[in-house]
């Protein structure tokens, strides 16, 4: 079926980000991927291309449009590209909302125009050792000293992590507030106390650093406080729908992608004399893959262009990201079947998707996390 939701200056938007994927990406991924981390001159490259800071107004460097597809080209084009490492979508659509939409006017002029360039990498560091999809359980502690905030505890599964210069910290700063009672604080690089661990070691997304982070004792000034005090779980609530809908977008562009590349290889590869497309289990799987496939971007396509026009609510936000990612996974798993041995080997693009795409139903808040949203809607 044919999109409807895109104009020319999207189209030519699409054109240029895979200009840049060329250009910029695929020829050092492969390097990236041993190194377990990108290069940060593919950020500023990105920066001087203009695809940092979309919707960041243009006094502060970024593009000055707050239109969700324009964000969704550049997830569907790096998912086809298979660079998950490069996390703009991270920096554009979830730290760039909190930035622009809370800070105050010093904040902005302090952090966004590196933010634009790709001097500034950020990263927003919630998920803890022993607290995940669950706020209240958050122990990292913010105690205001009266000039600063003395920051004290750890994190972990950060993405941007090694790379990051600015981290958007979820902390305590009510003890016994609950998830009502924690704060964002915004910690840059070189804070005396601020530490990385580990670059974890993922099965996927193997380019994209994913660590740890330590804070001891670290001295963080007032006017780093980021939103409003203990107001951190409505900041969060608010903008989960846009993260959500990002990983949606990415996991339907990865799922047509496989069914794709897996058409095309059956078409080719030959069994019992014929090819395996002429194999009738064969075209039922193609089959019914294309119908899911098809479903789901027509509910895709609406989800995005209601975000572009803030109408999209987190309970739509949600059933997009649980089934959108679930069918990502169920179309790695039939289409490296289908690939037979050659689908286990990684220098087929369908075992990377395998590995990388499974993180979908994870981050972002799990399958059972939107189902839980979603039925608290209907159900109370």
């Amino acid at each position: 079926m044919q999109r409807q939701i895109f104009n020319e200056e999207h189209d030519a938007f699409r054109e240029a980000v895979r200009t840049f994927l060329a250009k910029e990406v695929i020829p050092h991924y492969e390097q990236w991927e041993k190194d377990g981390i990108v290069s940060r001159e593919a950020w500023l490259a990105a920066g001087r291309q203009g695809l940092l800071g979309l919707a960041v107004p243009e006094e502060y460097g970024g593009g000055g449009n707050a239109d969700f597809r324009y964000s969704a080209v550049l997830a569907e084009e790096f998912t086809r590209a298979g660079a998950a490492g490069l996390a703009l979508g991270l920096h554009n659509d979830i730290i760039g909302p909190y930035l622009t939409g809370l800070g105050t006017d010093e904040q902005k002029r302090r952090w966004l125009p590196d933010f634009c360039s790709g001097e500034i990498i950020t990263a927003i560091a919630m998920t803890e050792p022993g607290a995940g999809s669950d706020l209240q359980g958050i122990r990292t502690t913010a105690e205001d000293k009266g000039d600063h905030w003395l920051l004290n505890g750890s994190k972990t599964f950060i993405s941007n992590g090694i790379l990051a210069d600015l981290v958007v910290v979820v902390a305590k700063t009510t003890p016994d507030g609950g998830a009502k009672g924690l704060s964002l604080i915004v910690v840059e690089r070189g804070a005396a106390g601020f530490e990385r661990g580990r670059n974890l070691d993922k099965i996927g997304q193997k380019s994209q650093d994913t660590a740890e982070l330590f804070f001891n004792d670290v001295r963080v000034p007032k006017e780093n406080l980021l939103g409003e005090l203990d107001g951190a779980f409505i900041h969060l609530m608010t903008n989960l729908a846009q993260e959500r809908m990002g990983i949606a977008v990415a996991g339907i562009a990865g799922a047509e992608y496989l069914l794709e590349i897996t058409t095309e290889y059956v078409k080719e590869r030959e069994a019992f004399g014929r090819p395996l497309s002429k194999l009738q289990h064969i075209r039922f799987e193609i089959a019914e893959m294309a119908t899911e496939c098809a479903v789901t971007r027509t509910f895709l396509d609406r989800c995005i262009v209601e975000h572009s026009e803030g109408t999209l609510d987190a309970v739509h936000a949600s059933m997009a990201k649980w089934w959108a990612t679930e069918l990502h996974k169920r179309v790695a798993d039939r289409c490296l079947q289908l690939h037979g041995g050659y689908g286990y080997m990684t220098e087929y693009r369908v075992a990377k998707a395998f590995t990388d795409g499974r993180i979908q139903t994870i981050y972002g808040g799990t399958t059972e996390i939107m189902k839980e949203i979603i039925g608290r809607s209907l159900l109370g």
